[in-house]
């Protein structure tokens, strides 16, 4: 089983809106909160730097598609929206 961990951003308090790929989440059901990150108990994947080959296509028109999930936080400061876009995703593979 693989369990994604997401490190909320400095500033973020309860209470916050949490949003995978652009669909709103929720506590309890779909991540828990632990030590400052997020915690989900399902695989997310993020595609990481892009190699010359598939640079090199893409400039061409060419295609080439992987998995690219986004995690996005949305909170408020004294009554001021802020958003975090795109946080880092840190798996932890189990066997």
């Amino acid at each position: 089983m693989s369990v994604s961990r997401v490190r909320l951003p400095r500033g973020v308090r309860a209470p916050f809106t949490v949003f995978v790929n652009g669909v709103r989440v929720t506590e309890g059901e779909d991540y828990t909160v632990r030590g400052g990150e997020l915690h989900f108990e399902r695989e997310l994947v993020q595609e990481g730097r892009l190699g010359f080959w598939r640079w090199f296509w893409g400039a061409w028109g060419i295609g080439t598609y992987r998995r690219d999930d986004q995690v996005d936080v949305a909170w408020d400061v004294g009554g001021r929206p802020q958003v975090a876009h795109k946080l880092d995703v840190v798996r932890d593979d189990a066997p």
